[in-house]
């Protein structure tokens, strides 16, 4: 029998219709319209973004920009599909609240700590705090105020060797790279999480400070960078990458500014009292607000050792070039610095650094974490900091029955 001749428009017709069905499937991909979203290179490490040369020093219009062309809903499906740096139980301790299950081990309702001792801890800190369930916390350095305290907490000096049933429990605190435990001590504070956990994140670390932050940002000296312990592995990598890139070096180590205590003579609006001769540290936050990036090396590169140099330079509206603890993503919040570790070059790194601070969009993604309110794992850095420690060790020391455990 023959065969019928086939039809032009109906074979057309059916190719077009099996192109359609292919197409709206997903099994034939088109390359995708470019998106203003930029991939970070630091937590997945993604292949550089191209950037858009647009070289800004507003701060407020920047995010403008990013607002209209990004978005936090953008940002937050972004986050949520992976590119966040995810919980870690390892990490952070977790800071517990009012359940009855939590309430129902203390042993004490009120907890006297008296700190032995010089210590660097703030005088601010303290006080007597109303903590949760229903538990008060005396925290002092004063033996007049707290003459039979549960708790001595020591931090320069060791603690007693022995200790009898009835006398204080004994705390050491060691908050430096080593965490070195004393020995004798019933309970140990340390910026570890297998300890009574004390993060560098907290506000006490800087009460009393100017903070004015510019919306104003450097487009000609990019990086601020400030370090008065000159240590050679931390300095020589300071050098390596400054080379690279337009900055401003206060303190003592590689100074370009002039000599110390510059800051105020470069930025007199971030004096804080005329008539009281200014610390360094009194302006920190106000100085480095007017730079793209702050420059932050760990004095030791070790697990979970994250201290104020990060957190300073988010609190002033900067976005951190960090080399330090491998786990540093464990503390961060999502998208909000610049690894350096994830860069194969000092020179890949400045390189990118120099296209991001001329890129407004790219630029204001990295604080999008605190304008979307998506703080991600920094929620419990922040619980976990000095400014929680008080009630946290007194909780401790409740649950453990203070004299008598």
């Amino acid at each position: 029998m023959l065969l019928k001749p086939f039809n032009t428009v109906a074979v057309v017709f059916m190719l077009a219709f099996a192109f359609f069905i292919i197409f709206f499937t997903g099994f034939l991909e088109f390359p995708p319209a470019s998106t203003s979203i930029v991939p970070p290179t630091d937590d997945l490490n993604l292949s550089p973004p191209q950037f858009a040369s647009d070289p800004f020093t507003d701060l407020i219009a920047a995010f403008k920009k990013w607002d209209s062309q990004v978005g936090c809903d953008r940002f937050r499906e972004k986050i949520g599909g992976g590119l966040s740096n995810g919980s870690s139980s390892v990490s952070l301790q977790q800071v517990g609240g009012d359940s009855n299950s939590e309430c129902g081990g203390l042993k004490l309702n009120h907890v006297a700590v008296l700190v032995k001792g010089w210590t660097w801890i703030p005088d601010n800190l303290d006080n007597l705090y109303s903590c949760s369930c229903g538990l008060s916390c005396l925290w002092t350095k004063s033996s007049v105020l707290a003459d039979k305290p549960d708790a001595l907490l020591f931090e320069t000096s060791t603690p007693p060797r022995q200790r009898r049933r009835g006398e204080p429990l004994r705390i050491y605190m060691d908050l430096e790279a080593g965490r070195k435990r004393s020995g004798f001590e019933d309970l140990f504070v340390s910026y570890h999480a297998k300890d009574v956990q004390a993060t560098y994140a907290g506000a006490l670390f800087h009460n009393g400070r100017n903070y004015h932050i510019s919306s104003s940002k450097n487009n000609d000296t990019l990086v601020y960078w400030s370090s008065s312990r000159c240590l050679p592995q931390r300095n020589q990598l300071a050098k390596k990458l400054l080379s690279l890139l337009p900055h401003h070096s206060f303190g003592k180590c590689l100074n370009n500014v002039g000599g110390l205590d510059m800051a105020l003579s470069i930025y007199p609006e971030c004096a804080n009292d005329a008539s009281v001769t200014p610390k360094w540290w009194d302006h920190l936050h106000c100085a480095m607000s007017h730079y793209k990036f702050v420059l932050a090396i760990e004095n030791t590169m070790t697990e979970s050792y994250v201290t104020e140099k990060l957190f300073y330079a988010l609190d002033s509206g900067s976005i951190p070039i960090y080399f330090g603890a491998p786990n540093v993503w464990d503390f961060v919040p999502p998208h909000s610095i610049i690894d350096g570790s994830k860069f194969s070059s000092l020179e890949e790194l400045a390189s990118y650094v120099k296209r991001l601070a001329d890129d407004p969009v790219a630029y204001a993604e990295y604080h999008a974490w605190r304008r979307c309110r998506a703080l991600g794992n920094y929620r419990r850095t922040r619980a976990a900091s000095l400014d929680t420690l008080p009630c946290r060790v007194c909780d401790t020391v409740s649950r453990r029955g203070g004299r008598n455990g």
